[in-house]
């Protein structure tokens, strides 16, 4: 049994050296560059102060995921669409696939791509990549699954590999915590390229903190979606267990990558707009964003 990686930025090289390093067969669909580091060093994980070489396949054909009973979908929100039309041909009818992704809505959307149910997974973890096949793990490692055909399995399959891996119903509303945790904190880390702690600290960071809160509530809600009540709390939360961790849009923007700033902040804006429920804060945050990410049709 193969477990193919779909995607192998950070996400998908830690998963991917945790479920080699307890001896899953494991193939790594990614970049050229990172193909040409593994075939000289393996994959590096750097963890709990140490750094692991770890023997994994690579490649940078979508036809490696071939004969792969689950595939982790681990790729750029704006990137799902060509992410599913290029794994459509090579995918076992059997396999499971699993959306690990931020945001909300990429399993409808690879499901609608491949006609075949896919689980959406909520991803907390904090990593980075040092370097072409080198991945840091800086803090939890956690995941959720939804419900779904296969899920049990694969999460028995995770939590195997010493993944903390749960199936939950509310999966949705996960996801929806997740979205918002992202929207407080991401992109104020990248136009600053400032860790969460450092934000944390300025006066203005609470306030501030609270009303993208409220505009993501209040889409959550008229989508028909509670989010936690605590939800603020959560927020300040990340930003003192995780203090020195730079956000995920503030690496791509440091990389000089596109980001996915349009499937968080913007996600809400867009959304908001079509329920009628102006969401300035997340609108304004996505714009600067933008501003600053190089085009993906120039990448």
């Amino acid at each position: 049994m193969t477990i193919a990686i779909f995607g192998a930025g950070a996400v998908g090289c830690y998963f991917g050296a945790l479920l080699a390093r307890a001896g899953e067969d494991v193939v790594l669909i990614g970049r050229q560059t990172l193909v040409d580091a593994m075939s000289f060093r393996g994959l590096q994980l750097e963890k709990d102060g140490r750094i692991e070489h770890v023997t994994v396949r690579a490649s940078t054909d979508p036809a490696a995921i071939a004969g792969a009973d689950l595939v982790l979908v681990c790729v750029k929100s704006p990137d799902t669409q060509a992410a599913a039309q290029a794994m459509k041909p090579h995918l076992s009818a059997d396999a499971t696939v699993l959306s690990l992704q931020n945001g909300i809505g990429n399993a409808d959307l690879l499901s609608a791509e491949l006609n075949r149910p896919v689980i959406p997974a909520v991803v907390y973890v904090a990593v980075g990549m040092a370097g072409p096949g080198h991945v840091q793990h800086k803090g939890r490692g956690e995941l959720v699954l939804g419900e779904g055909p296969g899920a049990d399995a694969a999460a028995t399959r995770l939590n195997a590999a010493q993944i903390p891996t749960e199936v939950s119903a509310q999966a949705e509303t996960a996801l929806w915590t997740k979205l918002t945790l992202n929207c407080a904190v991401n992109a104020i880390s990248a136009l600053t390229r400032r860790p969460y702690g450092v934000i944390a600290r300025r006066p203005e960071a609470e306030a501030t903190f609270a009303a993208l809160v409220a505009e993501c509530r209040a889409v959550a809600q008229a989508s028909g979606v509670t989010l936690p009540e605590d939800m603020l709390d959560q927020v300040i939360g990340i930003t003192r267990s995780m203090s020195g961790q730079l956000s995920s849009t503030a690496q791509d923007v440091i990389a000089g990558k596109p980001t996915e700033i349009a499937m968080l902040n913007g996600e809400i804006a867009r959304r908001g707009a079509a329920l009628g429920i102006d969401a300035p804060l997340n609108r304004a945050l996505a714009m600067m964003v933008g501003l600053i990410e190089p085009r993906r049709d120039a990448t």
